[in-house]
This record gives structure tokens, C-alpha cells and sequence, in this order.
């Protein structure tokens, strides 16, 4: 079977051996996609955690940069909701408000890794 017949079978959503996939493969290069911080930590725990998942994604691409798009939308709605909060206010102590800025990224970190990266 050649490249061609494998991608036409490919398009049509028919199922391809392992070998049509190889041919697939060599004839069809990946586009590139660049993701932020937290799409490229999803792709990677999908990839090693959770493979079936990462292959059932009808769009990974799509699926990564939404990761990153709620990250950020979490991150700034978290910061503005603790730097509001009285133990996070600034001192005018420099190094007790880089403690307390420090201690804020740190608790937007694991929320939005355990929320949105580290899903099954």
C-alpha cells in the first residue's frame, strides 16, 4: 500500500494496521505547536500517565492551549483573591513581601497543577 492509499484510508477514518500507521507516520509530518508552562506539562503527564486519554484528545493541540489559556485566567483571578488577603499584604519589609509574593505563586502553582495539568 502506498503513502497516498494510506492517507486517503487515513482521511476517511477507517482503522490502519500498524504498518499503514508507519507508513502514515513517515508520509505525514506533525505540524509543531509551541505551549506554555502548564499545556507542555499536560502533554508530558498525558504521555506518560494517562496514554489513553492523551490518544481519545480528538484535538491535543486545542486541548493544550486551552490548559494554558484557564492556567492563566486561574492564576489571575487567585492573585488578585489573595493579594487581597490580610497575611499576604505588603509589609514594606522587603524580604517579608517576597516571602509572602513567593508563598502566593506557590499556592497558585498547585492549584492550578492539580486542577487543570495532573487530570484523569
Amino acid at each position: 500500500m502506498n503513502a497516498q492509499e494510506v492517507i486517503a484510508k487515513a482521511d476517511r477514518g477507517e482503522g490502519l494496521t500498524e504498518e499503514e500507521i508507519k507508513v502514515y507516520r513517515s508520509a505525514v509530518k506533525p505540524e509543531k505547536h509551541l505551549y506554555g508552562k502548564y499545556g507542555t506539562l499536560a502533554k508530558k503527564y498525558l504521555e506518560e500517565h494517562n496514554i489513553g486519554k492523551f490518544w481519545a484528545i480528538e484535538n491535543l493541540a486545542e486541548y493544550l492551549h486551552d490548559v494554558d489559556r484557564q492556567a492563566d485566567e486561574l492564576y489571575e483571578s487567585m492573585h488578585a483573591r489573595l493579594s487581597k488577603d490580610e497575611r499576604f499584604r505588603r509589609t514594606g519589609n522587603f524580604i517579608e513581601d517576597l516571602r509572602r509574593q513567593t508563598e502566593i505563586q506557590q499556592l497558585i502553582e498547585e492549584e492550578i497543577l492539580s486542577e487543570l495539568v495532573y487530570v484523569d
